[in-house]
C-alpha cells in the first residue's frame, strides 16, 4: 500500500502547462499595500477558471499551542481585514478565544499562485455577523441552525434529524437568528504573495505592517 502511494505521488505533475498558466510577476510593479494586490490576484484566479478560489486554509492553535488547520470560505477582504465566520463554540471558535491569532493560505494552482496572511483576529459586532449570515444561502442558514459544530455526533441519523429540522426552520424563517454564529476579521500583520515559475525561480513578495504603512521585501524560494 505504501509503495502504491509512493508510485502514485511520483506520477503526479505540478503546474501542468495544459491546465496552469504561470504568469510572470514583477514585484517592482506591486502596490504599496497588500489588499489591492490580493483583490487583483483574486480576480485573476476567477478569470482563470480556478475552482472555488474563495476557499482558504485557516490555521489556529489551542490554549496549549497545538495547531489545527481546516478549509473555510472567505467572506470578505477590506479595511476590516480578511473575514471568515463560524460558531463561537466550535473548535476554531474556542481556539480564537484562547489565542486570538490565525493564519490563512490561498492556493490557486491554475496560476501557480499562493497568498498567505497572518495576524490578530477580532470578533465583529453581532449584528454584522448575523447580517453576513442572512446574506448567504438558505443552505448556509440551515447549516448554522443545525449547530453543535465539532461536538461529538452520536449517529448519522441524529444529524439527519437535526438537519431536516434546521432546513425547515430556515425556509420558514429566513431571518432566524443564530446567536453562536460569529464573523471574524483577521487584521494582517504579514501578507506573502507567491508566484510560481517553471524554472523554480519563484517570486515571493512579503508585506509587513510598519508604523507608517507597509514595508516589503523578497524571500528566497
Amino acid at each position: 500500500m505504501h509503495t502504491d502511494l509512493h508510485e502514485l505521488l511520483k506520477s503526479l505533475r505540478v503546474w501542468d502547462p495544459a491546465v496552469t498558466e504561470l504568469t510572470p510577476f514583477d514585484p517592482a510593479t506591486a502596490p504599496d499595500a497588500p489588499l489591492p494586490l490580493f483583490a487583483r490576484w483574486f480576480a485573476d484566479a476567477v478569470a482563470a477558471g480556478q475552482t472555488e478560489p474563495h476557499t482558504m486554509s485557516l490555521a489556529t492553535a489551542d490554549a496549549d499551542g497545538w495547531p489545527d488547520v481546516r478549509i473555510v470560505m472567505l467572506h470578505g477582504a477590506d479595511s476590516d481585514g480578511w473575514s471568515f465566520a463560524t460558531h463561537a463554540d466550535s473548535r476554531k471558535g474556542r481556539h480564537l478565544i484562547a489565542r486570538p491569532y490565525a493564519a490563512l493560505a490561498f492556493y490557486w494552482p491554475a496560476l501557480g499562485r499562493q497568498v498567505r496572511v497572518r495576524g490578530p483576529v477580532a470578533v465583529a459586532p453581532s449584528p454584522e455577523g448575523q447580517a453576513d449570515l442572512h446574506a448567504r444561502s438558505i443552505g448556509a442558514l440551515a447549516a448554522a441552525l443545525t449547530g453543535r459544530q465539532s461536538a461529538t455526533l452520536g449517529s448519522v441519523d441524529e444529524l439527519a434529524r437535526a438537519s431536516t429540522a434546521a432546513w425547515e426552520r430556515a425556509q420558514r424563517e429566513p431571518d432566524a437568528p443564530v446567536p453562536s454564529w460569529t464573523l471574524y476579521h483577521l487584521s494582517p500583520e504579514e501578507v506573502e504573495f507567491f508566484q510560481g515559475d517553471a524554472q523554480r525561480r519563484h517570486v515571493r513578495l512579503t508585506y509587513r505592517r510598519a508604523e507608517s504603512g507597509w514595508g516589503t521585501h523578497l524571500l528566497w524560494p
